[in-house]
C-alpha cells in the first residue's frame, strides 16, 4: 500500500506519492495561486478541498480521485449582515481552517468563527447555530491567527458528541449533535478576559483525540499543554521533558498511542528553541516527552510549525512542513527523519493517506 501526502501552501497544493515512504514523486500546484488550507476525506471517499483567496473568497471543492475538482455551489457562507466577528466587526467567511467527521455527517470549522455541517458528502453545508449563535459570542475575541474554529472532534462510538476548539475562546463541547454546547475549559488559563463569562478567554492552538477513549484529548494551549480524561471536565498540564510548551500542531499515530509536537520558543520568538528544528515525542499519553529529532536541521533553522502542517499516517509515518516550505518525513515514529527534496510555499497543512 502507497502512501499520498496532500500538503497546503500559501500559493497552493502539492501531492506527494510514495510506495515506501523513502521515494516520492510530486505533483502540483493544485490551485495555483490560491491558499489551500486544509483537505479531508470523508466517509464515502470523497476528498474535499478549501481554498481562500483575499479577492476571491473561500470555496470547498470535491473530488474522487485528487486530479479532477469540482466547487460546490452551496459552500459555508455567513448572511451578510451576521454580527458577531469579533472586535464589533460583522462576520465574515475568511477561510475554512479544519473539516472533521462523524457517521456520515462532515463538518467545517471557518474564520470568523464558527461550524458549517454537510450531510451529503460535502455537496451543501448549514450553520451549525448552537455554536455559532452561542450565548457567549460578544465575548469572542480572535487571536493572533483571527477568530478561529480550527479543531473539530467527534466521538467515533457517539457522533453526536463533539468537541470544537475556537482561538482565542476555547473548547466547547455538544453532546447532542451540534444543537447545543458548553465550554470545557477548566483548569485551563485565561489570555483574554471576559468579565461576562469566566468559561472562555483561552487560547487553543491544536487538538487531538484517542479514537479509542475520545474521553482522552491533548490539547495545545498558548500557554501550555494539557490533557483531559474525562470529555473536557478537566484539564492537567503535561509538559515534563518538553524545552518549551508553546506551539502548535499535535497529532497521534493511534496504534502505537505516540504523541508528536513541534515546540517553538514562546509567544514572542515563534521559531524553534535555540534554532534548533526538532520533534518531541511521547509514549504514555504525555506524562513524559522525548526528543525525536534525527535528520531534522540541528542548528540555523528558524522557521515556524503552522497548527495544520503537521500528521501521522497510522503505519508509523510522521510528517512535517514549515512556514519556510520545507518538507520532513519519519517513515519509523520519529526515530528518524528525511528532507523532501522540494521548497514549497509557507506551509498551512498536511493531510496523508493511503493510497
Amino acid at each position: 500500500m502507497g502512501t499520498t501526502a496532500v500538503i497546503g501552501t500559501a500559493k497552493g497544493g502539492f501531492i506527494l506519492r510514495s510506495d515506501d515512504r523513502r521515494t516520492w514523486s510530486v505533483e502540483g500546484p493544485l490551485f495555483k495561486g490560491w491558499k489551500l488550507t486544509t483537505t479531508s476525506r470523508t466517509p464515502a471517499g470523497t476528498y474535499l478541498a478549501a481554498t481562500a483567496s483575499d479577492v476571491y473568497g473561500t470555496a470547498v471543492h470535491r473530488s474522487r480521485d485528487l486530479a479532477e475538482w469540482e466547487q460546490v455551489e452551496t459552500g459555508p457562507a455567513w448572511p451578510a449582515a451576521a454580527e458577531g466577528g469579533g472586535n464589533g466587526e460583522a462576520r465574515k467567511l475568511k477561510q475554512i481552517w479544519t473539516f472533521g467527521h462523524g457517521g456520515n455527517r462532515t463538518y467545517a470549522g471557518v474564520d470568523d468563527a464558527g461550524l458549517f455541517a454537510s450531510d451529503d458528502d460535502g455537496v451543501s453545508w448549514t450553520p451549525v447555530d448552537g455554536l455559532n449563535e452561542h450565548s457567549t459570542r460578544s465575548g469572542w475575541f480572535p487571536g493572533a491567527g483571527g477568530l478561529c474554529a480550527h479543531a473539530v472532534l467527534v466521538d467515533p462510538a457517539d457522533p453526536k458528541r463533539l468537541w470544537c476548539g475556537i482561538s482565542a475562546v476555547g473548547v466547547f463541547r455538544s453532546d447532542d449533535g451540534g444543537a447545543s454546547w458548553t465550554p470545557k475549559n477548566e483548569g485551563i488559563p485565561i489570555v483574554i478576559e471576559d468579565k461576562s463569562c469566566k468559561d472562555i478567554g483561552r487560547c487553543v492552538h491544536g487538538m487531538v483525540a484517542d479514537p479509542k477513549d475520545a474521553n482522552t484529548i491533548y490539547r495545545r494551549e498558548h500557554v501550555g499543554v494539557f490533557r483531559t480524561r474525562d470529555g473536557g471536565e478537566h484539564w492537567e498540564r503535561i509538559e515534563h521533558g518538553l524545552p518549551s510548551w508553546f506551539g502548535f500542531p499535535i497529532v497521534m499515530d493511534v496504534p502505537t498511542n505516540t504523541l508528536f509536537l513541534a515546540p517553538l520558543e514562546s509567544d514572542e520568538y515563534r521559531m524553534p528553541v535555540d534554532g534548533r528544528l526538532s520533534v518531541y515525542r511521547s509514549r504514555d499519553g504525555g506524562d513524559s516527552w522525548e526528543d525525536a529529532s534525527a535528520g531534522l536541521p540541528a542548528e540555523h533553522a528558524y522557521v515556524g510549525v503552522l497548527r495544520g502542517a503537521m500528521a501521522a499516517d497510522q503505519d508509523g509515518g510522521v510528517y512535517l512542513g514549515t512556514t519556510g516550505g520545507q518538507v520532513y518525513v519519519s517513515s519509523d515514529g520519529a526515530d528518524s527523519w528525511q528532507t523532501l527534496p522540494v521548497t514549497l510555499p509557507r506551509v498551512l497543512s498536511v493531510e496523508v493517506y493511503p493510497s
